[in-house]
């Protein structure tokens, strides 16, 4: 077996090495990697990151991609079972309230002029106001 590249992330040179081995014990033989293999990079690729793991395991990208998320589906479906078990964790003292983004906010004038005076309208927001019942109540005599 060949010595390991020097650009190996440290949490990842075990299971580099874990591959290395299974690799060298089936040379020319295209076999399935076996799941203790995959579980393993999954579990490396969620701390150093999937690109990266592929990259340095030789894996395919989008089935180390897919085990990462079915591994991440299955841990939260285990750990609402194990909170559903343990005493309810007490509320949050502090809960942060983000409201939308000012990114979309839109400002408009509309000035209109009928037969019973003018109207300006100016507003700054996400939602328009009611121009048509504004624009019906300048027209039309009440």
């Amino acid at each position: 077996m060949a010595t390991e590249p020097p650009d190996i992330p440290r949490g990842m040179r075990r299971i580099y090495r874990r591959f290395a081995h299974w690799r060298s014990a089936h040379p020319g033989v295209r076999l399935p990697i076996p799941l203790r293999l995959w579980k393993a990079a999954a579990e490396v690729a969620r701390e150093h990151g999937v690109c990266r793991t592929a990259q340095v395991l030789r894996l395919e990208y989008g089935k180390l991609k897919q085990r990462v998320e079915s591994g991440s589906a299955a841990a939260k479906v285990a750990g609402r079972r194990s909170r559903r078990a343990k005493s309810a964790a007490p509320a949050p003292a502090f809960m942060e309230l983000v409201g939308p983004s000012a990114i979309g906010l839109s400002e408009c004038l509309i000035e209109l002029e009928g037969p019973h005076g003018k109207m300006r309208v100016q507003w700054k927001g996400t939602t328009a106001p009611d121009l048509a019942g504004l624009s019906r109540a300048l027209w039309e005599r009440t």
